[in-house]
């Protein structure tokens, strides 16, 4: 008897206000390109801070089978830590599901997950924490907005808004990411960041 392989999508949407009919779209039209069938929607509004085996997407893996579809619109909706991302890839590759990242255009379909992460490791990860960073960066203005905080540069000498940005801006240099998109991801310069980087590593610049 053949399995009759089943095609779902997840939509994750944070505390913010976010409308996936743009996405659903982009997915409905994804599925038929690649003749998948039937797509059904599995949509919660959860903080991807939730580890994914207490929401939804956990319950839909356990009860995804072999060679059911998995499709996502982007991977940093999976997970807010590339930790838990790369463990629900390899979670669709053991169990034989096929995972799609639309706008990363990846999927598990190789028949070697650990040369398919070795070879594209660097870009997607990457593409990740920008994408990982830029939600943080805008659920942290967010909530700062609702409770009345005023953002902007913090006044005094030497202080910089890029302070408390340090760590995810140091781990994005030493993936290489070009140092226009770190500045468009934290809304300063390009000359702002050099000047940041200058001396935030014990007074050596960063390159």
């Amino acid at each position: 008897m053949t399995n009759i392989t089943k095609a779902y999508a997840y939509l994750r949407v944070s505390t913010l206000e976010q409308n996936t009919e743009k996405n659903k779209l982009e997915i409905l039209k994804f599925a038929n390109d690649k003749k998948l069938g039937n797509v059904e929607f599995i949509e919660e509004q959860i903080s991807g801070r939730t580890n994914f085996k207490n929401r939804e997407l956990g319950r839909l893996l356990d009860i995804m089978k072999k060679d059911d579809v998995l499709i996502v619109p982007e991977l940093s909706r999976i997970a807010r830590s590339t930790t838990q991302i790369l463990n629900v890839i390899e979670i669709t590759k053991t169990k034989g599901i096929i995972l799609y990242s639309i706008k990363e255009n990846f999927s598990n379909k190789s028949n070697d997950i650990a040369s398919t992460v070795a070879s594209t490791i660097f870009a997607l990860v990457a593409q990740i924490e920008r994408d990982l960073i830029s939600l943080r960066t805008q659920e942290a203005l967010h909530a700062k907005k609702l409770s009345g905080v005023k953002l902007g540069r913090p006044k005094g000498k030497g202080k910089s808004k890029l302070d408390k940005y340090k760590e995810d801006i140091l781990k994005l240099i030493n993936l290489k990411v070009p140092k226009t998109v770190i500045a468009r991801q934290y809304n300063t310069t390009v000359t702002n960041l050099y000047g940041f980087l200058k001396y935030c590593r014990e007074g050596k610049e960063v390159v």
